[in-house]
């Protein structure tokens, strides 16, 4: 097997498994605000701006189950579209390589900042935030940068 389609798809693979957890939990989020369906009690958000799960579970549902689809297709056919290039600050790649690894720094960050403000650190956010860090390390590697380099 070629090692550049096996990380090119290996990316492919963490960014829709990604977006299917949190198409997941931005929908269960959006349909129920207080948290009841995944028994998360709203004081969890003491410490936040929120006063349910609304508006996190629409940033959840936007930021990492949508975007990441959009980015999975760019990786896959690589489409030339000059708006999108606006926003790639790595000119030498392709735009969905860069934001593969947006998506990923993006995923750590989110992370980070909720267990901030939970004030505690659960087994998925463990996983979820080394999901973005294996996103940004596979995006990284030379072979996957080789596959995206204008």
């Amino acid at each position: 097997m070629n090692p550049n389609n096996f990380s090119k798809n290996l990316l492919v693979f963490l960014l829709g498994f990604l977006s299917l957890g949190a198409l997941y939990g931005g929908i269960v989020l959006i349909i129920s605000p207080n948290g009841s369906i995944f028994g998360m009690p709203l004081e969890l958000l003491n410490n936040s701006p929120f006063k349910d799960y609304l508006i996190p579970g629409i940033i959840l549902l936007a930021t990492f189950g949508i975007f990441p689809v959009f980015v999975m297709y760019g990786l896959l056919k690589k489409p030339d579209n000059k708006f999108l290039k606006r926003f790639n600050l790595l000119s030498d790649y392709h735009f969905a390589w860069t934001f593969a690894v947006y998506t990923g720094i993006a995923q750590i960050i989110w992370i980070n900042i909720q267990t901030l403000i939970i004030n505690a650190v659960d087994i998925i956010h463990t996983i979820y935030a080394g999901l973005g860090i294996l996103i940004v390390c596979i995006a990284l590697l030379p072979q996957t940068r080789k596959h995206y380099k204008i």
